[in-house]
Parts: structure tokens; C-alpha cells; sequence
């Protein structure tokens, strides 16, 4: 779209090519907001597509698509612009997921070691089912570890969640 733009081709012209390059819900919005400029339509309602997994990125280009009309700005400048900013945005969540890749494996090593202690207390004979299953202690214990267990990896889910938002 912003080669189109940048040799002369009208906005809904630019559009129309960038919908027939790209599929899914990214050609769809641009389809859209390309048939809505031709009709004299608000170009930046036809991009915006709430609930789909792009509609962040779509939403930014519905922006710079509106300040331009709105200011007069060449569309094409703001659009390399706002690529340029998504495509630092996406490299950095790839490395945030990436970073935090260890930690959640971390975490899923940890809350099998539980298990790994009671099948080695099995095999050595000291029964640590027959504790847990049997009454007394274990009618205790084995809800408490069984808790402990989720609570930490519902907090590792908090903590990485928050790191990569």
C-alpha cells in the first residue's frame, strides 16, 4: 500500500491493492475500507476489526489513516511510520516470548518434581502413597501440595503474563 501510495495511486485504489495481496482478516479490513473510500465512507471504521487477533495493528493503521484525512499529512510517510513501529513491536514481543520461555518450563519442571519424589519414595520402599492416600496425614497433606502445586503455576502465569503485556 505504501509503494501504491507513493507513485500517485488514490488512497481506496492503494487499499484495494494491499486487500488483494494480503488474506485473512487484514484483507478483508483493507477490502472493506477500500470499497468505503470509493463510496465516500469512513475508511477508518472499515479497518477497524475488534476481536480479531490483528485488530491492535489494524486499529494503528485505522489512526494513521484518520490523522492524515484529518491533517492533511501524506498518508504514505505515516504508514511507513506506523510499519516501522509494528514491526518493532512484534520483533519485541518475539524476544519477550522467547525470554520467558525458560521460566515457564522452569516452572512445569517444578511442579512435576512433586510427583518425581513420591514415585522415588515408592521405588525405595518408604510407600509415600500409601501416606497420602491412606488417611491420617495425607488427608491433609496431599490437598495442601496438591494446591501449592497450582497456586505456583497460576502465579508464574501472573508474573509472565505481566512481563509480556
Amino acid at each position: 500500500m505504501i509503494g501504491e501510495l507513493r507513485v500517485g495511486a488514490h488512497p481506496s485504489a492503494a487499499a484495494a491493492v494491499a486487500a488483494a495481496e494480503v488474506e485473512g482478516v487484514a484483507g478483508r479490513a483493507f477490502a472493506v475500507s477500500a470499497a468505503r473510500s470509493r463510496l465516500g465512507g469512513s475508511v477508518e471504521s472499515g479497518l477497524r476489526a475488534p476481536g480479531t487477533i490483528i485488530a491492535a495493528e489494524l486499529g494503528r493503521v485505522a489512526d494513521v489513516w484518520q490523522v492524515a484525512d484529518r491533517h492533511g499529512v501524506a498518508l504514505a510517510e505515516l504508514l511507513a511510520a506506523a510499519r516501522s513501529d509494528l514491526s518493532g513491536r512484534i520483533r519485541f514481543r518475539a524476544r519477550t516470548a522467547a525470554a520467558l520461555a525458560g521460566a515457564r518450563a522452569s516452572a512445569a519442571v517444578l511442579s512435576g518434581l512433586p510427583l518425581l519424589g513420591i514415585a522415588l519414595g515408592q521405588l525405595m520402599g518408604a510407600a509415600p502413597l500409601r501416606i497420602l492416600l491412606g488417611g491420617g496425614a495425607g488427608t491433609f497433606l496431599l490437598p495442601l501440595g496438591t494446591a501449592l502445586i497450582c497456586v505456583g503455576l497460576l502465579w508464574t502465569d501472573a508474573i509472565t503474563a505481566q512481563v509480556a503485556s
